[in-house]
């Protein structure tokens, strides 16, 4: 993997499925100072607590025979809501201060439907991509996660 430099005013997005850090550098490229810009969330409900019931059964025609449908998983649905949220985000984040550098921090699953969802000004300001999930650190710990990359 290339090293990736984040020059000062870069924005960097770290997300998941249920939290976003909208961060930007205030420091330079080798040494960061991540501010917290916006921190978004959503409760983090089990799929068993966000759906209603048992998955129904359906009666196939020529015969008695029954077979069972397949459960939503509203907890996957809940994130990919959120995550279409966070893509908007962005899009308005590119719109509004025209970022030189921005980096994704997400981890693969959501980072490939973030690239799916995002708007097409926010694809081409995005320079570089991290399949990494660094939601649950503090800020700190992003920062020197992000210097030994560009290392």
């Amino acid at each position: 993997m290339a090293p990736i430099r984040i020059p000062r005013k870069s924005w960097i997005i770290v997300c998941d499925g249920a939290k976003a850090l909208i961060l930007r550098n205030e420091g330079d490229a080798d040494l960061m100072n991540l501010q917290v810009m916006e921190t978004v969330t959503q409760p983090d409900e089990k799929t068993r607590e966000l759906g209603t019931d048992r998955p129904g059964r359906a009666n196939n025609p020529p015969g008695t025979a029954r077979s069972a449908m397949e459960q939503t998983d509203w907890h996957m649905l809940a994130e990919e809501d959120f995550l279409s949220g966070i893509a908007e985000r962005i899009g308005r984040i590119v719109e509004e201060h025209q970022p030189g550098t921005m980096v994704l921090v997400a981890p693969p699953q959501a980072l490939g439907y973030l690239r799916n969802a995002l708007p097409a000004n926010a694809r081409k300001a995005i320079t570089a991509e991290i399949a990494k999930d660094y939601t649950q650190m503090p800020v700190p710990d992003i920062e020197r996660n992000l210097l030994k990359l560009a290392a």
